[in-house]
């Protein structure tokens, strides 16, 4: 199956390429701050289906460029949704938890009401409604704290930071399901395969690595696994101010996307072995 993919150097894209032979676009190639003319793209290259694996990620930045960021994560999804409605091939499109409030303890199902608290979660969300506007067949998979070899990441931050110091002060509570990119795109690229068969099933999924963890719980994971000594303080959000707010409660029910189409919760230790391993951080 020929599959458009959507963003070139970000971490689930890079998997995306690595996983299979898509065709995939960067920035010079197709502009999501022109949302029309991501849909003429869609249409020139005439695939079997579309993986958007590109988006405005700058959570902070996002709180003083809104608008900006809703082009990109809002309208230009939502122009490739209604070109791939008109084709009738399948369009995944990767979303996020901070669509919703971030509050409580209990996993966000996919039909729970959003409320994002940020620039970054609303502008997602005006993604989200005009790819289900726009009909056809697709997928919408929120997903949560990806992480890879590639590009800039929670995993990344740890070893980086680790190379000058040996004490560090983490978040510990923001609680989330930590997710591999590699295992994002694979998921995306079965969807894709499912939504082409049967178009009945599509609908808003979510996909997040299990046991849940607090960022300071996955650092003390990823010091251990890379044989660092590092000391590793749980401090709360309140201590760590941003300038956007960060959802407290990442946790995502992800039971419909493993009855749906088959995929389970990966686990994120042995996915965050395999980067250390491709880091060469350790053998």
């Amino acid at each position: 199956m020929t599959v458009l993919v959507f963003g070139w150097t970000g971490q689930v894209a890079t998997e995306l390429r690595a996983l299979a032979n898509v065709t995939a676009l960067g920035r010079d190639a197709a502009d999501l701050s022109d949302p029309e003319a991501c849909a003429q793209a869609i249409r020139a290259h005439a695939p079997r289906a579309v993986i958007n694996a590109a988006a405005y990620t700058a959570v902070d930045r996002a709180e003083e460029e809104e608008a900006l960021a809703t082009v990109i994560n809002g309208a230009a999804p939502t122009a490739m949704a209604g070109a791939c409605a008109d084709l009738d091939i399948p369009f995944i499109h990767l979303s996020t938890d901070y669509v919703f409030s971030g509050e409580g303890r209990r996993p966000w199902a996919p039909g729970d009401a959003t409320a994002p608290k940020n620039a970054y979660g609303r502008s997602k969300l005006v993604g989200e409604d005009g790819v289900r506007a726009a009909g056809g067949r697709f997928a919408i998979l929120r997903t949560s704290w990806v992480f890879s070899a590639h590009g800039a990441n929670f995993v990344k931050t740890m070893l980086r930071l680790s190379e000058s110091c040996n004490a560090l002060s983490v978040v510990s509570d923001q609680i989330g399901g930590a997710t591999s990119a590699r295992a994002v795109a694979a998921a995306c690229l079965t969807i894709a395969h499912h939504l082409a068969v049967d178009g009945t099933m599509s609908g808003t999924y979510h996909f997040s690595g299990a046991p849940e963890v607090s960022w300071h719980d996955f650092a003390v994971e990823i010091f251990a696994q890379a044989g660092r000594r590092i000391a590793v303080a749980p401090i709360p959000t309140s201590t760590y101010p941003t300038a956007a707010e960060r959802p407290l409660n990442s946790r995502l029910d992800c039971t419909t996307t493993e009855k749906t189409f088959g995929i389970a919760r990966p686990d994120w230790r042995s996915a965050l072995k395999d980067v250390l391993k491709e880091l060469e951080i350790i053998s």
